[in-house]
């Protein structure tokens, strides 16, 4: 039988979940009060505006309900603003606002140095092959949702 850590979905994971904890620890370092995964679903609303809440669930890869949680804590740190569609006063619209967008900026800086500290020794080579590497594993797996 194969070790658990000779399996390369199992070292993608963890390579995955240690570098998280790192960018997570990074954030809290400096005092910047967010998770990665409101980090995330903020830069979704920001580059896609007018997503919907099952959009951003898809590319955030959460299911609803984790997505309407954090949805909810950013309106109560008053980094998203809720409003209404024009076309449908029935729709919720989630909108970005200027802290909203300085914290982007301020995370953004940070983000670059994150991933440069985490990818200090590989070369721009490997890190190509890698990504055609991730595309072909996400070629492969259909999609079941």
């Amino acid at each position: 039988m194969e070790k658990l850590n000779d399996i390369f979905f199992y070292r993608l994971d963890k390579a995955i979940k240690t570098y998280r904890q790192f960018a997570q620890g990074e954030l809290k370092a400096s005092r910047i009060q967010i998770t990665i995964d409101q980090w995330i679903v903020l830069r979704t609303i920001v580059e896609n505006p007018g997503v919907s809440q099952k959009t951003i669930a898809e590319t955030v890869f959460k299911d609803g309900a984790s997505v309407t949680r954090i949805i909810e804590l950013l309106v109560k740190k008053g980094l998203l603003l809720r409003g209404f569609a024009e076309e449908d006063r029935r729709k919720t619209i989630l909108v970005a606002n200027r802290k909203t967008r300085s914290l982007l900026e301020k995370i953004e800086k940070l983000a670059i140095k994150n991933r440069a500290y985490a990818l200090r020794g590989i070369s721009a080579s490997e890190l190509a092959s890698a990504r055609k590497v991730l595309d072909r594993i996400f070629a492969n797996c259909p999609s079941r949702s």
